[in-house]
């Protein structure tokens, strides 16, 4: 059996990753860990204020690609860490695009037997739309999706 888990680095991502390795370790499944490239704006906080931000005091960054992978990496290197000082084998996968596209399209690329994601994603900000992407993943999979709060 072959099992996608998607990282971003938040708490609920690592809650993800730690169900998905106890529900499949007595199963002996590969585990493949992945995280999903997507340069963007990012809002960090600031004392100038942004047109159209209002005034939060916050600031727009945009994230380089170079940026974005190094992040990446780091959120995959730590990932894999974690699971194989567990004493379980997985392999990382660094994708590219919109995760809402990306983590679907993988899975089904690699026969994936089922994704685990987690409910929310790293952004504190907006945590109001925050849930919206691990919906979009269940409706647009084709495999079973565990959705881990």
């Amino acid at each position: 059996m072959n099992f996608v888990v998607a990282v971003d680095g938040s708490e609920a991502a690592g809650r993800a990753l730690d169900y998905a390795l106890t529900m499949l370790e007595p199963l002996g499944a590969t585990v493949t860990i992945v995280h999903s490239v997507e340069p963007h704006v990012v809002v960090e906080g600031g004392t100038e204020p942004v047109t159209g931000i209002g005034d939060t005091g916050d600031r727009l960054t945009a994230e380089s690609l170079e940026d974005a992978e190094a992040r990446g990496e780091r959120i995959l290197e730590e990932a894999l860490e974690h699971v194989t000082s567990a004493g379980i084998e997985a392999t990382t996968e660094l994708l590219y695009g919109d995760p809402v596209e990306a983590l679907p399209e993988y899975a089904t690329d690699v026969g994936a037997d089922g994704l685990f994601v987690g409910h929310r994603g790293i952004s504190k900000r907006y945590e109001g739309l925050v849930g919206s992407v691990a919906k979009e993943i269940v409706e647009r999979a084709t495999c079973p999706v565990t959705v881990v709060r």
